[in-house]
């Protein structure tokens, strides 16, 4: 059922490779060996982290100030703005946001999948990940995360770490940020031989001998068997490697350090592009593929695509050499960049134009503190009794007691004098000034983002300031929000990866403003041509990952908060019922959503005002209701019922009367006309003179029953009737036999030839 809908995306990534794919020792020899002649940036790295931490003066300037007496004084300044850097950080977090990259179909698939990526985000401590990783790339330039499946099954499925920055290493001749035109990148970790035995229960043997130096090849040149042919060849390879033992074994700590790289194979394929935009591999095994190709519903192309792989080394022992465990082909590792060198690619942060200005400030307070406790003496040899170091140690301090020599005082020219300085001249103090202000030039953080107190003199140059600083950091964060979104893309993509061809709903929780919702995926439908396809499908979804416009931090809301209250105050009182859930909504309280419901029943209710129109409305219905009451009992009153039907029946009698007579009349007409057909133009002029008008619509034909064949009245159908006298009295016209011609006036009347006046 599934199959069709999956086959589409090609050969899966897990498919077994040929040997040829597998990382050769040679290869990962020249891998470790660029690596090695690598510019040296970690321990510059290494030493600005250590400015961060506080830890700025090394033991060499350590050991000069004590020679002289210098006391050591360290005021650090670059912790504190490094660290209000990372507060603003966390004040400005935003959530990842999932959308359908293209039409509006996949919006479904698109909530429910944002939904399970924000439960990843928290459950994963995605959040924490990256803001530990933060802090070296404003600090050194670089931090790095991890994003794959946690090994321990009793913990959440996914997992995001942080990762130092001096376990991994990269091909520093890709120049994209996001590490896809690199060749490796590999992973050192120093592992305990037993746990390295339990991640690889075939290689045992191998990792035993390897750190305890071979104890079976002892004498190997004068024994003869007994020994495992792949051990021999492990340990021939071990002899002839290049790299020195310490980089990959310790033999004292039983640890032995794994190599996990990663590396890619370009390939040579055929893809196909759907018509809906995706691009897969040609697979001529797949049954979908052959068919679009066949119907011409895509042509096969050719393109040199990257093929992801993973290999397991201890030193110059290959572990283990297989496709990457995941869809994505990408690194596993998202690299989080500062600042880079234009010319060698090196990544650098901020600290490494405060150390300067850091190491004057620490020179200058333990300078000036040692110019303030010193004391500068002259004296004449034997002026004091004992010896010079006595002298020096009770001269320094503050209730000093020297005891002269009288005799050598009562010479001419004895001299002794002591001279202290305590007071700080404005040059050494203005010089102290300028570097703790220089803290902040090269860095570009002012005291505003700091929390300390500025020269801006209202809140608007406070808040302009603060704009400032962060305009300062544009690039760093902006390399922020691309790794980040980054590693919620690659989260999503474990959680797709997941749901592929299984049937779920998913449940979006509501909240205090959004009802709680429900969302099917993979549902398989079948369409009206009786193919299987799954409705909501993940996999054929294209989505994003973006970051919210709007901050989800607390402080966020309360800012949002207080535009809310002043927005709402303004606001009609009918605009303030719709807009006081929203406002409650921007308030940390543990019950607002109760409060939330409770506001909207109450909404729901009348409020006086409507509870008085309503009821004004029903006493004006009443008072018509008893209006007509009141008319009806006095016509009943004045009309009894007995008088009404009385009345009833006499109106009944006389329209019945009144049909009769009009009835008679029109017979009496019609047999008038009928007897002279030539009085009927002249009915009609007396009629319209009188004002009569033809009814319109006129009115239906009764179509009155004639018996056939019955003559016309007053006609005597008898034969061998004589013929019709032709002088008779003007009053006895002759009875015409035929019917008259129009122009002796017949057809005129109420019967004509025309049919447009005849009655439906």
């Amino acid at each position: 059922m599934t199959a069709l809908t999956t086959e589409l995306n090609g050969p899966k990534p897990n498919a077994q490779a040929d040997d040829a794919d597998r990382l050769t020792l040679s290869e990962f020899s020249d891998f470790f060996h660029e690596v090695e002649e690598q510019p040296a940036w970690r321990s510059k790295a290494d030493r600005e982290m250590e400015y961060y931490d506080g830890n700025q003066l090394s033991a060499e300037i350590l050991q000069k100030q004590q020679q002289i007496g210098m006391p050591p004084a360290i005021e650090p300044l670059i912790g504190p703005a490094i660290d209000a850097v990372l507060g603003l950080e966390a004040k400005t977090r935003a959530d990842w946001r999932v959308l359908p990259d293209g039409d509006q179909e996949g919006d479904d698939v698109a909530q429910a999948l944002n939904y399970k990526l924000n439960q990843a985000e928290r459950q994963s401590k995605a959040d924490q990940a990256c803001s530990d990783a933060f802090k070296p790339q404003v600090a050194v330039g670089l931090g790095w995360v991890e994003v794959g499946r946690n090994p321990n099954p009793f913990q959440y499925q996914y997992r995001c770490r942080a990762i130092h920055r001096n376990e991994i290493w990269w091909d520093m001749l890709s120049v994209e940020p996001d590490l896809s035109d690199a060749r490796y990148l590999i992973r050192r970790r120093w592992t305990p031989t037993s746990q390295a035995k339990l991640l690889f229960p075939g290689k045992q043997d191998l990792i035993t001998q390897a750190v305890s130096g071979w104890p079976i090849y002892e004498g190997l040149g004068t024994t003869e068997g007994g020994t495992s042919t792949d051990l021999a060849s492990a340990w021939d390879q071990q002899r002839g490697w290049s790299v020195e033992e310490q980089q990959w074994r310790d033999m004292t700590g039983k640890r032995v350090c794994l190599f996990e790289t990663w590396y890619r194979r370009w390939k040579r394929v055929l893809v196909l592009k759907t018509p809906d935009g995706r691009v897969v591999e040609y697979d001529r095994k797949n049954a979908v593929h052959v068919q679009l190709v066949a119907v011409g519903a895509t042509v096969p192309e050719w393109a040199i695509v990257p093929k992801m792989r993973r290999s397991m080394w201890m030193g110059p022992h290959m572990l283990d050499d297989g496709p990457t465990p995941y869809r994505h082909q990408k690194f596993p590792y998202i690299p989080f960049w500062g600042k880079k060198e234009d010319r060698t690619g090196v990544p650098y942060g901020l600290v490494r134009g405060m150390v300067y200005m850091q190491d004057n400030v620490n020179a200058t307070n333990s300078k000036l503190r040692w110019g303030l406790s010193a004391v500068r003496t002259t004296r004449t040899k034997g002026a004091i009794a004992g010896t010079d170091e006595q002298f020096r140690q009770e001269i320094a301090r503050v209730d000093a007691d020297i005891v002269l020599s009288q005799e050598h005082m009562a010479k001419q020219g004895a001299t002794f004098k002591v001279e202290r300085d305590f007071e700080l001249n404005q040059q050494q103090y203005q010089m102290l000034q300028d570097s703790r202000a220089g803290i902040q030039r090269v860095s570009g953080i002012t005291d505003s983002l700091q929390g300390g107190r500025g020269n801006a003199t209202s809140g608007v140059q406070e808040a302009t300031q603060l704009e400032q600083s962060t305009q300062a950091l544009a690039e760093i964060n902006d390399n922020f929000a691309t790794a980040r979104a980054e590693v919620g893309d690659m989260l999503l993509s474990l959680i797709v990866e997941d749901m592929i061809g299984r049937e779920e709903t998913v449940k979006i929780k509501g909240d205090p403003l959004r009802d709680e919702k429900e969302v099917q995926l993979n549902v398989p439908t079948q369409d009206e041509g009786g193919y299987t396809y799954l409705d909501n499908d993940v996999e054929r979804t294209k989505l994003k990952v973006a970051l919210n416009d709007v901050p989800s931090t607390p402080s966020y809301r309360s800012q949002q908060l207080t535009a809310m209250s002043e927005a709402f105050k303004a606001m009609p009182v009918q605009y303030q019922q719709v807009a006081m859930p929203y406002l409650i909504a921007l308030m940390d309280l543990p019950n607002r959503e109760d409060i939330i419901k409770a506001v909207r029943e109450a909404s729901a209710q009348m409020s006086p005002e409507q509870i008085q129109e309503r009821i004004d409305q029903a006493v004006a219905q009443a008072r018509m209701q008893d209006a007509r009451d009141l008319k009806l009992q006095e016509l009943s009153m004045r009309y009894p019922q007995e008088k009404l039907k009385a009345e009833i029946g006499k109106l009944i009698a006389d329209a019945f009367k009144t049909n009769v007579e009009a009835l008679y009349s029109a017979n009496q007409t019609a047999a008038t006309i009928a007897m002279n057909p030539a009085i009927a133009p002249v009915a009609d002029v007396v009629a319209q003179a009188a004002g009569y008008q033809p009814p319109n619509p006129v009115g239906q034909n009764p179509n009155l029953p004639v018996p056939a064949g019955l003559p016309p009245a007053g006609v005597v159908d008898v034969a061998g009737t004589p013929g019709v006298a032709e002088n008779t009295s003007p009053t006895q016209p002759p009875v015409p036999q035929a019917p008259p011609s129009p122009l002796d006036g017949g057809m005129q009347g109420i019967e004509t030839e025309r049919v447009t006046d005849n009655a439906p």
